[in-house]
């Protein structure tokens, strides 16, 4: 063969060569462990592709070009966030798909991972499937049903094209006066604890050879989020984002164990909390976030800061916004939830790391944690929308599921003026009955914050449901006569009825909206209680995120029971109050007589309830 021949074939060689090199790319084979992939991928990120990776933006920044041009890794939808009011799942899954495309269209095609509060039940998306919030599952003692909760919303989070849920959260609250005790399953941190089984519903049970490992069981389950890291329940007065303090071993004893139980079961992240820790605010915490979850809890998913976290690291937010950036990502958070300022962000931290003031190696603990979660829940070889799932929103069996869940988390705090003349279960045959109260007929308030907009909202127009009062309607004789009021007059009151269900509660609220001293039942909710209870026989069903002050009205009122914030199936209510089944919640919060004791938690040596942690009247139900 001739020289000119020999170097002819030595380059054709030498190009076929490439080629194959180029199908065959380590991170592109699914058969390579998640370790080589990750390496692989990492050695052929430039600085921009990597801090690219470690950036969350908000969906409506995520317009065509911005995710390839910057190499974005994340997409949130913040609370309320949508495509288009009342989306469909397909209009959900063909936004989302559309911003892969974008992601995957880059040089090395890494996929982006879209993340969302789906936090009970897909509460962003118009007639998903509204679960009981966490306060009142807590109430259920009942890891088993919360695991298939977890289930059902990860499969209408996939009905929708999204992979990731920014649930559980894990907080202890120790004060009702914060406005996110609804999120939080107990004032106990075993109970706290023993619902982690939400991870296991969210993402799949974790092998047990792969204990403590992020995982993701295939393209029906969603990488699970524990939050808010660490303490979020422990705030002063129970302000909401303020300062926890506590020693070192309340913080370990009371706020920690359920990262443990959370690790453990393989969540995939850990998202860290606004609030700070003995004046140490945790988005700059380096002792709790590295050298705590990362070094001696062998976290080995990503650590996300909250919605613009680090930009709080500072007061007034923002003030310096490259020391936050400083602060943030050196105390080791892994992204970064930047939803609008993302360029400031990208720039500032290319700018420290080329001057060494974050260290590549600090760049690529990050990155490598980011995509062994994104190795593991199978996104590199299933980055789009499964459209056979979208019958899965809103599905009837995840609504059985709601109702189930509704029953088993309402608590009897009283049942009769005495014991031997129970008021529970009602007659569903009688003559005539007053429903009234303001959450009567009132789907928003029955389901609370986080439900289709961040701080919730009021009426019965924004989602699919079944209201208690339509609930009550289906379940009595259709003989037994059904007067609703919402606040009925004395006129009203001067009829004859068998009995009052009087249905009355807090408005919908998130976060720092639903912070509060006074924690009075709110508006005509009162006087309604006091009218009704003095004409006739009455149930109260108090709807609220928390225990509220009773102490006025017990004595007045024949039953009264705990519903928290059922959700989108009023029916569980209106089961268990005509004894289709039977009562059988126990308080997951102890319930104050005045705020004046607060905070005052089971345990606790100076300890006088109105009712104690644990406590719940059970009721048969009738055969």
């Amino acid at each position: 063969m001739g020289s000119l021949h020999k170097t002819t074939f030595v380059l054709l060689m030498f190009c076929l060569a490439v080629l194959a090199r180029a199908d065959h790319l380590k991170y592109k084979d699914p058969k390579k462990p998640v370790s080589v992939r990750v390496k692989d991928l990492l050695a052929r990120m430039t600085l921009a592709e990597k801090i690219g990776q470690m950036t969350q933006i908000e969906r409506e920044n995520a317009t065509t070009g911005v995710l390839s041009k910057y190499f974005i890794g994340s997409v949130l939808s913040g609370g309320g966030s949508v495509p288009s009011p009342q989306a469909s799942a397909e209009a959900w899954a063909s936004m989302v798909n559309e911003m892969q495309k974008d992601a995957l269209s880059t040089r090395l095609g890494i996929p982006m991972l879209y993340g969302i509060d789906a936090v009970h039940g897909h509460n962003n998306v118009y007639k998903a499937t509204i679960f009981p919030h966490n306060v009142g599952l807590g109430a259920t003692r009942d890891p088993a049903l919360v695991k298939r909760i977890g289930e059902a919303t990860a499969l209408e989070v996939r009905a929708t094209g999204i992979p990731y849920a920014f649930a559980p959260c894990i907080a202890v609250c120790r004060d009702p006066r914060w406005g996110r005790c609804y999120e939080s399953y107990s004032e106990d941190p075993k109970v706290v604890q023993s619902m982690t089984t939400l991870i296991s519903g969210l993402q799949g049970d974790v092998p047990a050879s792969e204990a403590g490992r992020p995982y993701v069981g295939g393209s029906k389950k969603v990488a699970a989020c524990a939050k808010h890291y660490v303490g979020d329940g422990g705030t002063f007065l129970g302000i909401n984002e303020n300062n926890t303090v506590i020693d070192v071993h309340g913080l370990m004893t009371i706020h920690m164990p359920a990262y443990y139980n959370s690790i453990i079961r393989g969540v995939s992240t850990v998202m860290v909390s606004y609030s700070s820790w003995n004046g140490k605010k945790m988005h700059a915490n380096h002792f709790l976030i590295t050298d705590f979850l990362k070094k001696k809890l062998k976290f080995r998913g990503f650590v996300i800061s909250d919605w613009q976290g680090i930009d709080r690291i500072t007061s007034p937010p923002g003030v310096n916004y490259s020391y936050s950036v400083e602060a943030g990502v050196g105390a080791g958070i892994d992204m970064i939830m930047v939803p609008f300022g993302y360029t400031e962000f990208i720039d500032d931290l290319t700018a420290q790391v080329k001057s060494g003031i974050i260290p590549m190696s600090r760049i690529d603990d990050a990155v490598y944690r980011i995509l062994r979660v994104k190795f593991t829940m199978g996104l590199f070889e299933s980055p789009y929308a499964d459209p056979s799932l979208a019958g899965e929103l809103g599905k009837q069996e995840h609504r059985e599921l709601a109702r189930e869940a509704v029953r088993k988390s309402l608590v009897l705090l009283k049942n009769g003026k005495s014991a031997s003349a129970p008021l529970l279960p009602l007659p569903k045959k009688a003559g005539k009955i007053l429903v009234a109260g303001s959450h009567a007929d009132n789907l928003g308030n029955q389901c609370g914050g986080w439900t289709i907009t961040w701080q919730g909202l009021d009426g019965n127009g924004n989602t699919a449901g079944t209201t208690i009062l339509s609930a009550i309607k289906s379940t009595v004789d259709p003989s037994t006569q059904v007067v609703f009021s919402e606040n009925p007059d004395s006129t009203t009151l001067s009829d004859k009825y068998d009995y009052a269900v009087v249905v009355v509660g807090e408005p919908p609220y998130a976060e720092t909206f639903g912070d509060n001293l006074n924690l009075t039942i709110p508006g005509s909710g009162p006087s309604v209680i006091q009218n009704v209870c003095k004409s006739m026989k009455c149930v109260v069903v108090l709807i609220s995120g928390r225990p509220l002050v009773m102490e006025p009205y017990i004595g007045a009122i024949d039953a009264f029971v705990a519903a928290w914030l059922p959700g989108s199936e009023g029916q569980g209510v209106a089961d268990v109050l005509f004894g289709d089944y039977g009562f059988s919640g126990k308080l997951a919060r102890t319930w104050f007589k005045s705020v004046d004791q607060l905070p005052m938690n089971v345990g606790d040596k100076h300890y006088d309830p109105l009712f104690p942690f644990g406590f719940g009247l059970t009721t048969e139900a009738k055969k």
